[in-house]
């Protein structure tokens, strides 16, 4: 049985793949932005070894959840699921950061960077992923006017391309990115079409390291099967300089061995 560390899971899919995970015997620890949410999630997840509590919205919160998963020891598996929405308004951060880019890009990344390696990485993204450019060169919102679906889709494209650039980088993990389809969770909104039974199901599948067929790196899934995700996502250029912005943004480096 593996061990796995689920960020952003305090309800939602990340809460339901701890549950799915928990319930075939593997150790899961969840993850909750402040005690209230922590306590709902220990109450939902009876089962789960722990809940690591902090806000990844800050460098100085991502940092601290790392440390603390540290702490608890080596994971099997780490599902990168935090993140906000697409109708999300422009808000800066602490840091002065959009939110949306410094929950789900920045913190995936420095999760990534500091959390100890683990033997499979799985990152969430979407659909919306596909039609949308990096935007590098203002991945901070300085030069455009604030678009929040356009802002996500470009994190949601950032997450994909860390998950290869992990899959290039170190060979010894398995590293792939998902998307869930568009389901009726808090952030997908009431309205969402697609089948939330099936919407956990490919990141808990990846993590758990049960089936040969997971056993792959540097490959993207819709509903357990293999997709072709935005192009862009397999630069390498564009994987380096995405990486190289976020250790400058962030302080923290990017462990390449």
């Amino acid at each position: 049985m593996s061990r796995i560390f689920i960020s952003g899971s305090s309800t939602g899919l990340g809460l339901m793949a701890g549950e799915l995970l928990a319930g075939q015997g593997h150790k899961v620890v969840l993850h909750a932005r402040n005690p209230d949410r922590a306590e709902d999630a220990r109450k939902a997840q009876p089962r789960a070894e722990a809940v690591v509590t902090g806000d990844v919205a800050t460098i100085a919160g991502a940092r601290d959840v790392a440390a603390q998963v540290n702490a608890l020891g080596r994971f099997d598996a780490v599902i990168h699921n935090a993140g906000v929405g697409y109708r999300e308004a422009y808000r800066p951060t602490a840091d002065g950061l959009p939110h949306v880019f410094a929950i789900n890009t920045l913190s995936t990344y420095i999760l990534t960077a500091l959390i100890e390696r683990p033997g499979r990485l799985v990152y969430l993204s979407s659909g919306m992923h596909h039609q949308t450019d990096a935007n590098l060169d203002d991945i901070l919102w300085k030069e455009r006017r604030w678009y929040g679906a356009q802002a996500y889709s470009e994190t949601k494209l950032h997450d994909v391309m860390l998950a290869f650039a992990v899959a290039r980088l170190w060979p010894g993990v398995f590293s792939n990115a998902l998307e869930p389809g568009w389901v009726p969770t808090k952030m997908g909104g009431p309205g969402a079409p697609d089948d939330m039974r099936q919407a956990h199901l490919t990141q808990a599948w990846l993590a758990a390291g049960d089936d040969p067929k997971a056993d792959v790196t540097g490959k993207y899934f819709y509903h357990l099967k293999r997709m072709d995700p935005n192009p862009q996502a397999r630069d390498p250029k564009l994987q380096d300089r995405l990486i190289a912005i976020c250790a400058e943004i962030s302080g923290v480096a990017f462990p390449n061995e």
